[in-house]
């Protein structure tokens, strides 16, 4: 891990990229800072910048080589982290997810339950009482990289992937969650489903949930799911 003041890697990620590694494991000062950095290069953008993308512990920096020089680049880059050295995890909003668990919603449930030698009731109870935080969105449009789950929780990825997993599907991979917010192909492991709609490019901003939101599981009946189908209220 890279604590905030400690060195920071810096690396050509092809011709037009430099990717800025903060730290080496997950942790909320770590992520709050690489998307401090982000905010500070956006608020006052480099010649020739292209995007940003956030990771967990790393920001891609893109650009165009014909208008910006990577050594420059690189030297405003490492004048924006000296001011955010001290960053803390992002503030973010408090979401709830309403879940129906286990059966058809949720069909890995009984087998998570099983590895990690816990009872499903005790699996729902575990994963739903536990804050998490959104560290980034990733793998396709709105989907959010949730952590960290309790420990007892974390098991690998399917060994085999499904071809098409639901949208609104809420998933585990070591000790994230993830939520499907359309139809893919995905190898984390389904807990249950969620009836609101993470994802449209109609609304502004597209993805319901952020970088740094708060977001709590809540366990609904599978009878409830019209009644929370559709955007959230609070979108």
């Amino acid at each position: 891990m890279t604590a905030p003041g400690s060195k920071v890697r810096i690396r050509p990620f092809g011709e037009a990229a430099l990717l800025v590694e903060l730290g080496e494991e997950p942790e909320l000062t770590v992520n709050g800072r690489v998307h401090a950095l982000a905010a500070a290069l956006d608020a006052r953008p480099l010649p020739g910048l292209r995007s940003l993308v956030p990771a967990y512990t790393s920001l891609l920096v893109e650009f165009d080589p014909l208008l910006a020089d990577p050594t420059e680049v690189e030297a405003a880059i490492r004048a924006r982290l000296e001011r955010t050295s001290a960053a803390a995890p992002l503030p973010g909003r408090y979401r709830t997810i309403p879940t129906v668990y286990g059966g058809e919603f949720g069909p890995d449930l009984n087998e998570v339950a099983a590895l990690v030698g816990l009872s499903p009731t005790e699996v729902i109870e575990r994963h739903s009482g536990t804050e998490q935080r959104v560290y980034m969105l990733g793998f396709a449009p709105g989907f959010p990289y949730l952590g960290d789950l309790p420990p007892e929780l974390a098991l690998p990825r399917l060994a085999t992937p499904r071809e098409r997993v639901p949208a609104g599907s809420v998933a585990i991979a070591g000790r994230q969650t993830g939520i499907y917010p359309r139809p893919t192909p995905g190898g984390w492991r389904l807990l249950g489903r969620t009836p609101l709609t993470l994802f449209d490019e109609r609304r502004t901003p597209p993805a319901y949930l952020a970088p740094g939101d708060r977001v709590r599981f809540v366990p609904i009946a599978p009878g409830e799911w019209a009644r929370y189908a559709g955007p959230a209220p609070d979108w």
